[in-house]
C-alpha cells in the first residue's frame, strides 16, 4: 500500500516467480526504513524475517512488521546494530539462512559469518572481497585506475598525522577534501581550504571516522570545486554478468550528506550516461562485485566526471531509480545471493517517466540547513492520498526520534510521466505531510524543489549555499500569498469563533444575539500590522486585506490536522499547527510555518498597554543548538577564550560539532 503503482512497469515489478526457491527465513541486522523496505520484499517473496534491535527500539515499526525479533542490546548502536557477537547469536538460535546487514559492520562481520558458512548462512551483498576493497577508499581509488575509471588526483596513502595533512594539501594545492577511508553518508569529511582547517579538519573526520566506523584512517583529495554528485546503480550476478540501471542526481546536499534526489538526471546526455555506466560496470567486473552497488561520481560543468566511491549496499535513495526502472532491487539482491543469474539484459533497462526522492529528517532547517531535533512524534500523517507517492518510513505516530540514530523520518518519492509531474506531485505531497512532536525540514524541501534554479535542472552541490548564503529563512512571501495568508487565517479565526457558539449543532444559547455576519479584525504577520475587515456568505468568507477583496472558501473541517482552501480559484492545503488564548495561531502555508495573532479590533486597541516580554541575553551562555554528547571540553573554569574560540565538541547523530564562544571572556 505504500507503493506507487505504476502499471507501466509491472513487466518488472511484479515478476517473482514463487517456483524461484530463495530462502526460507532472513535476518536483518539493521533498523528504520531499510530494514522496513527489506522486509516488505521478504513478505512478497514468502520469506519469513527476523529483526534485531536495541531496547529503546522494542516497539520501533520493522520490528512490527517482522516474524521475529530479538533485543541485541542498550541503545548506544555500538552495543546493539554494531554487536558482532549478539548478532551472531541471534543468527544461530533463530536458524536464519540469510543475513541483510548494516553496511558499517559487514566488513568485521563477513569473516565471522564465514565461519558460520557450513551452516548455510548467506549473506545479502557482495562478497567480503569486494566490501572490502570498495569500502576502503584507498583501495577503491587504486583498483578503479586500474579498472580505467577517471579518479580525482589527490594522495593515495593513509595520512598520519595534522602535519602530514597539510604538507600534502599544500602539495595537491587547496582546496582538498579530507574524507574517512572507511566512511561514507558524510561522517568523517571535511573541506579544508587553508592549514589552519586542514588540521581542523583532520582531527574531527579522525574521531567521527573511529566513532562510526571503527577506523580513523583518512586520505585527502583534490576538491572540485561547484561540481554535480551523479551515481550509477549497477547490480551484478556471481555469473560475470553486470548492468547498469541509470543514473541518480545527488547533487542537493547539506554537510556532505543528500537532501534531495532524482532519477534520470537533467544533465547528462545518453552518451554521458553510457560512458559512466560502463566505467561502473568494469569496477564492478575488476572486483567481482555481485549484488546491488552505487558507483558515484562527481561531474564538473564541462560533464567531466570522476570516480568518487563505491557504496556495496543498497542505498537509502533507491527507490528513484526502482520508480523509473521497474525493478525490486531488493529482490535482484536476494536472487542474486542464491546464485541466480540476472533476468535482464542492458537493453532491456528503461527510463521510464521521472521520479523525485526528499529526504524528511528530523531537523530544524532554519540552524545551519538542519541540525538534528528529538521528540516523540504526537501527530504523524503520510501523504498516501497523494496519486503516484511512495513513503519509505520505518517510523508511526509515538514514535521517539532519539539522539542514538540518524535522524531521517522517512523517504518521500513522487513519480511522473515527465519532471515537471514529479516535482508538481512532491509539492503536493509536502503540503500534505503531517509531523507533529519534532522539528523537520519540509519547508527546505518544499523550497528547493520550487526554486527557479532547480527546476531548470541549474543545481550543484553548493546549491544551498549559493541560494541561501545567509542561512535559509523559510518561505518568503511575495504580496499576494501574504494576502491569501492573512485572508486563510482570519477565515479560519472567524470559522471557529462561530463554531464554538454551537453544540451538537443547535446554539448553546437559544437566547442568543441574532448571527454576526462581519467582523473587523487586526492581525500581526510579522514586524506588520493588517487591519482585516471578513464578511459570512454561506460556507464562504468575503475577506478584505490592502483594500483587495479575496473569497475563502472549504469545508472548515476543524478537526483535521490537513485544511484545503481555495483563494480566489486557487486551492491551497495549509495545516493550522497551534493556537492559544491570546489569538496567536501558527499555520504552515507553502510549506513554512507563521506565527500569526489574531485580535478582534478593541482588543488590538489594548493590546499596546501590555508590556513586552525582554529578550533573554544569552551571549555570556554556551548553549548547544542541539541535544547530543559532550566529547571534548577545550577549556577549563577560569580560562580567558576569545570570541571565535572552541569551548567543546558536541557529538550528535554521529557527527561532531565545534561549539565556540559568541563574545571575549573568562569561563
Amino acid at each position: 500500500s505504500r507503493w506507487c503503482l505504476i502499471t507501466s512497469h509491472k513487466l518488472y515489478s511484479s515478476g517473482y516467480d514463487p517456483n524461484e526457491k530463495t530462502f526460507e527465513k532472513l535476518l536483518i541486522a539493521n533498523r528504520g526504513e531499510i530494514a522496513c523496505r527489506v522486509i516488505k520484499t521478504c513478505k512478497k517473496m514468502g520469506i519469513k524475517t527476523v529483526a534485531i534491535h536495541s531496547d529503546v527500539d522494542a516497539n520501533a515499526v520493522h520490528v512490527k512488521m517482522a516474524d521475529e525479533s530479538v533485543c541485541v542490546g542498550p541503545a548506544p548502536t555500538s552495543k546493539s546494530y554494531l554487536n558482532m557477537d549478539a548478532i551472531m547469536e541471534v543468527i544461530r538460535k533463530t536458524r536464519a539462512q540469510a543475513v541483510s546487514l548494516n553496511v558499517s559492520i559487514c566488513c568485521s562481520f563477513l569473516s565471522s559469518l564465514s565461519l558460520q558458512a557450513s551452516e548455510g548462512v548467506t549473506f545479502i551483498g557482495p562478497d567480503t572481497h569486494a566490501i572490502q576493497a570498495m569500502g576502503d577508499k584507498i583501495e577503491s581509488k587504486l583498483l578503479a585506475k586500474n579498472a580505467k575509471v577517471n579518479t580525482i588526483p589527490g594522495f593515495d596513502g593513509v595520512v598520519k598525522d595534522a602535519d602530514e595533512a597539510v604538507r600534502i594539501a599544500r602539495e595537491i594545492g587547496y582546496p582538498v577534501m579530507i574524507k574517512a577511508s572507511a566512511g561514507g553518508g558524510g561522517k568523517g569529511m571535511r573541506i579544508a581550504w587553508d592549514d589552519e582547517e586542514t588540521r581542523e579538519g583532520f582531527r574531527f573526520s579522525s574521531q567521527e571516522a573511529a566513532s562510526s566506523f571503527g577506523d580513523d584512517r583518512l586520505l585527502i583529495e583534490k576538491f572540485i570545486d561547484n561540481p554535480r554528485h551523479i551515481e550509477i546503480q549497477i547490480l551484478a550476478d556471481k555469473h560475470g554478468n553486470a548492468l547498469w540501471l541509470n543514473e541518480r542526481e545527488c547533487s542537493i546536499q547539506r554537510r556532505n550528506q543528500k537532501v534531495v534526489e532524482e532519477a534520470p538526471s537533467t544533465f547528462l546526455d545518453p552518451e554521458t550516461r553510457r560512458a559512466m555506466g560502463e566505467q561502473a560496470v568494469a569496477l564492478a567486473k575488476a572486483v567481482k562485485y555481485s549484488s546491488a552497488g552505487t558507483v558515484e561520481f562527481l561531474v564538473d560543468s564541462s560533464k567531466n566526471f570522476y570516480f568518487l566511491e563505491m557504496n556495496t549496499r543498497l542505498q537509502v535513495e533507491h527507490p528513484v531509480t526502482e520508480c523509473i526502472t521497474g525493478l525490486d532491487l531488493v529482490q535482484e539482491m536476494i536472487r542474486v545471493a542464491k546464485g541466480y543469474p540476472l533476468r535482464h539484459k542492458q537493453a532491456d533497462i528503461p527510463i521510464n517517466g521521472w521520479a523525485v526522492e526528499c529526504r524528511v529528517y528530523a531537523e530544524d532547517p532554519y540552524k545551519s540547513f538542519g541540525l538534528p531535533s528529538i521528540g516523540r512524534l504526537s501527530q504523524y500523517q503520510e501523504p498516501l492520498h497523494v496519486p503516484s507517492v511512495r513513503v519509505d518510513s520505518g517510523i508511526q505516530q509515538g514514535s521517539d526520534i532519539s539522539i542514538y540514530y540518524d535522524p531521517m523520518i522517512s523517504k518521500l518519492i513522487t513519480y511522473g510521466s515527465n519532471r515537471a509531474e514529479a516535482l508538481k506531485r512532491m509539492e503536493e505531497a509536502l503540503d500534505n505531510y503531517v509531523i507533529r512532536g519534532v522539528a523537520h525540514n519540509i519547508s527546505l524541501l518544499r523550497e528547493v524543489i520550487v526554486h527557479p534554479r532547480f527546476v531548470q535542472g541549474d543545481i550543484s552541490t553548493k546549491f544551498l549555499p549559493e541560494v541561501y548564503p545567509d542561512g535559509f529563512k523559510g518561505h518568503k512571501l511575495t504580496d499576494l500569498e501574504r494576502r491569501e495568508l492573512l485572508a486563510t487565517a482570519v477565515s479560519l479565526y472567524v470559522a471557529e469563533q462561530l463554531r464554538s457558539q454551537r453544540f451538537l449543532g443547535t446554539p448553546r444559547i437559544p437566547i442568543a444575539k441574532s448571527k454576526r455576519s462581519s467582523w473587523e479584525l487586526s492581525v500581526r504577520l510579522g514586524d506588520g500590522i493588517y487591519p482585516v475587515a471578513v464578511s459570512k456568505d454561506g460556507s464562504s468568507f468575503s475577506v478584505e486585506v490592502d483594500g483587495m477583496k479575496l473569497n475563502v472558501t472549504s469545508e472548515w473541517n476543524l478537526a483535521s490536522p490537513l485544511l484545503s482552501v481555495t483563494i480566489d480559484g486557487t486551492r491551497r492545503t495549509i495545516q493550522r499547527i497551534s493556537r492559544n488564548a491570546s489569538g496567536e495561531t501558527s499555520i504552515q502555508f507553502l510549506g513554512t510555518v507563521y506565527i500569526l495573532q489574531i485580535l478582534t479590533k478593541v482588543a488590538a486597541e489594548l493590546s499596546k498597554y501590555m508590556p513586552e516580554k525582554a529578550a533573554e541575553d544569552t551571549s555570556s551562555i554556551l548553549r548547544s543548538p542541539m541535544p547530543g554528547t559532550v566529547v571534548a571540553v577545550s577549556v577549563k573554569p577560569g580560562d580567558m577564550v576569545s570570541e571565535g574560540q572552541e569551548i567543546c565538541v558536541i557529538e550528535a547523530m554521529k557527527m561532531q560539532n565545534s561549539m565556540i564562544a559568541a563574545k571575549t571572556g573568562k569561563v
